[in-house]
């Protein structure tokens, strides 16, 4: 596997990844996580722009995607029942999804961000299991609750 920069030409492929992990989830027990469409194409677009959209390659095959954002995210402000491990400076990752083909891309994927940040946060929902699994097996503590923009909760994660 390899991951790269996403590119424009990715977002057709990058939509039908997360379409496939929103089935995903909600064959998994976590039916309202990214609801209606979410992430959309002006987000995806956005992330690329940018260039914090990543995707993973396996065979010049794209299996994944995933944002890794440097810098403070204004949801990670206030985090309940628990606290952050660290203030330093930190990145987050986000949005990743996979197409299901290829096992161990999560862990590839945390591997590879760990490379680039020392330290770094997700977060999840309290139903995506998967998500919560992975993450801690790559080394990922769980800190407590943060609430997204839409005011849902998630379980926040750290590694530092």
């Amino acid at each position: 596997m390899k991951i790269r920069m996403a590119e424009k030409q990715d977002v057709g492929r990058l939509r039908e990844i997360f379409d496939i992990g929103r089935e995903y989830q909600r064959t998994h027990g976590n039916p309202t996580q990214w609801e209606k469409g979410y992430p959309s194409e002006t987000l995806i677009l956005k992330e690329i722009e940018t260039g914090v959209c990543y995707v993973v390659e396996e065979e010049g095959r794209i299996v994944a995607a995933f944002s890794l954002i440097p810098g403070e995210d204004k949801t990670y402000e206030v985090i309940e029942k628990g606290s952050w491990k660290s203030d330093t400076p930190y990145a987050t990752i986000h949005r990743m999804a996979s197409d299901g083909t290829v096992k161990g891309v999560g862990a590839f994927v945390f591997e590879w961000c760990g490379k680039k940040e020392r330290h770094l946060r997700a977060d999840t929902h309290k139903d995506n299991l998967t998500t919560q699994h992975v993450l801690q097996k790559a080394g990922f503590e769980y800190c407590g609750i943060i609430h997204i923009e839409d005011g849902t909760e998630r379980l926040a994660y750290e590694k530092y």
